[in-house]
């Protein structure tokens, strides 16, 4: 992923702080999140959020609202309507960079300005909420006895996740007028309603409510013992991942060029996070995964390791090979299954190792269902050893590397 610092103008004139998640490869789409209520776009949520999704080819604008993070303006000065205003300023200015957003994410109250400012947002194909109250105005119960004042005086200091912040009697009225119900009605575009039963900000009863009210396609997954921040790295990293494998089915995705000479793609490995051993990796564009390395190794164990992917390539070709062989013969196999453990050795207690100093082991065991003789079974145990994967790793393979442009 590559993080780039953008400003754009925000409603009233000022210059909003956004940085633009770009993938490694071609932009395939692209998607804008809104952050909670006096958040930033820098919260870890919404940085892996980003990262997953541009691991998959899609570029995140995640920005500050007036008046937060790094952007100009009062925060004082905004309210609900300018934070939605703000959401489809974005939108517009992605879509002059020509990455008009398909997919907007919004997390708490900006899951509420997301759904407002949607019917504004042309390109919008989906739409994914996080922890978000179905009525702006539940916001006001983070205000306390601070919100009479406000009503009274116009005007009081806040404190809100440790910082100070003035609120004004203009974005009490606005945020209790507002309403959603209207937008999730006409909305043109899937919702995803990602919601955590114990989220002591927003209640889970406003996942239902937001559900409800929208039309189908619509999909709801639960966070179970996530917070309203999604704080801990676990929980954000399942929330990534719902998100970017529900959004693929409905972004429509652009397809990317492989070279000419490699007829099976590009299988493109990135760091997730700097600093850590956690790998994305896509292949063809199409399929996800993840390697680590285990705790032990200093990794967060987040994924398998290279060599246990290694042991699973070959254990993969090894069935396919199988299923081939004996779909060919017309025989009788009901279900192979590949066991595929590697360790190392030195060639001096390994069979066939003669000179070849440490050397690594790949053991495989070999479960064959059917009505098959002794002598089928042991032709498939022969057919095995013809797998191509099989021959690449016994072979002398080639490895080419250069900088890329």
């Amino acid at each position: 992923m590559r993080s780039e610092k953008i400003t754009f103008t925000g409603h009233d004139g000022h210059a909003l702080a956004a940085r633009l998640d770009r993938p490694e490869g071609a932009v395939r789409a692209a998607a804008l999140f809104a952050h909670c209520f006096t958040c930033s776009k820098d919260i870890h949520a919404a940085r892996r959020i980003a990262g997953r999704l541009a691991a998959r080819g899609i570029a995140v604008l995640r920005f500050d609202f007036t008046g937060l993070g790094h952007s100009q303006g009062e925060f004082a000065n905004t309210d609900f309507s300018s934070n939605v205003d703000d959401l489809a300023a974005a939108a517009a200015w992605m879509a002059e960079q020509g990455m008009a957003p398909k997919l907007v994410i919004g997390h708490s109250l900006g899951g509420a300005a997301a759904i407002a400012a949607s019917p504004r947002i042309d390109s919008l194909r989906a739409l994914v909420t996080i922890g978000a109250p179905a009525e702006p105005r539940h916001v006001l119960g983070n205000l306390g006895t601070a919100l009479e004042t406000i009503r009274a005086e116009g005007s009081a200091t806040v404190t809100l996740e440790g910082r100070d912040f003035t609120i004004r009697r203009g974005f009490v009225e606005d945020v209790a007028q507002a309403e959603l119900e209207p937008a999730l009605g006409r909305l043109r575009a899937a919702l995803l309603v990602l919601h955590a039963p114990r989220d002591m900000i927003v209640g889970i009863e406003n996942a239902q409510q937001i559900f409800v009210a929208a039309k189908h396609p619509k999909s709801f997954v639960t966070l179970d013992d996530a917070d309203h921040l999604i704080s801990a790295p676990a929980d954000a990293d399942y929330a990534a991942e719902v998100i970017a494998a529900w959004s693929a089915r409905y972004l429509e995705l652009v397809p990317e060029e492989a070279p000419g000479d490699a007829p099976e793609g590009v299988v493109r490995v990135a760091e997730a996070e700097g600093g850590r051993f956690r790998q994305d990796i896509v292949i063809d564009g199409r399929h996800q995964l993840v390697a680590d390395e285990p705790a032990a190794m200093g990794g967060d164990d987040a994924g398998p390791s290279p060599y246990q992917l290694l042991a699973a390539a070959l254990g993969a070709c090894t069935t396919m090979t199988l299923r081939m062989y004996a779909g060919r013969k017309d025989w009788p196999l009901s279900h192979v299954t590949c066991d595929v453990t590697h360790t190392r050795c030195h060639s001096a207690d390994c069979a066939d190792g003669e000179g070849k100093g440490r050397i690594d082991v790949f053991t495989r065991a070999l479960r064959i269902g059917g009505d098959l003789d002794d002598e089928q079974r042991a032709r498939l145990l022969e057919i095995a050893d013809r797998c191509p994967v099989h021959r690449t790793l016994e072979a002398q393979a080639v490895v080419r590397t250069r900088l890329a442009e």
